[in-house]
């Protein structure tokens, strides 16, 4: 072999080694992407199993049992959350969710904090809390993990609302 005919292999070489390492830099980066939108996936999940189970409790502490037919029979806004002798998961009413902080470590993939606020809200402004008691009441929850980033590589929060109403049929 010549010299012409090793430099020749020596780029061939070369360039098979630059083809290579851009196929697993692109193999990285879309499992980095992939790892990104389970961690957001599970976020979502665990925000929307708290407002599921939040919403299929009753409307109010003192709707358990009766029917309220005016607002002012309703838990006073600046008392919504569990009573003392109630704890998660054994809640009883939609407002036992306030103020609600746990922290869900059963995924292998990262612990997850959770937490959620609950207050009375007017159906025509549902993105201000009222301060008095009305038929709804709006629950956000809060999911933050150390392992959940946004594309600047600050910790992100999963936030998701949802608006639960009182009815009653006779």
């Amino acid at each position: 072999m010549n010299t012409g005919q090793s430099f020749l292999s020596l780029g061939a070489m070369a360039l098979v080694s630059l083809i290579i390492l851009q196929v697993n830099t692109g193999f990285v980066a879309t499992s980095s992407r992939l790892l990104d939108n389970k961690l957001n996936i599970l976020a979502i999940s665990l925000a929307s199993s708290i407002i599921e189970e939040a919403s299929g409790k009753s409307f109010d502490a003192n709707t358990i049992s009766d029917a309220v037919t005016n607002t002012s029979d309703l838990t006073y806004a600046n008392s919504l959350s569990h009573g003392s002798t109630e704890s998660y998961p054994n809640f009883n009413d939609f407002d036992d969710y306030n103020n609600l902080q746990i922290t869900n470590s059963s995924m292998t993939s990262g612990e997850f904090d959770i937490s959620s606020e609950v207050c009375y809200v007017n159906p025509t402004n549902p993105d201000v809390a009222a301060s008095v008691q009305t038929w709804h009441k709006k629950i956000t929850v809060y999911v933050t993990s150390k392992s959940l980033l946004n594309m600047e590589g600050n910790q992100d929060t999963i936030k998701m609302s949802s608006v639960f109403s009182y009815w009653h049929f006779r």
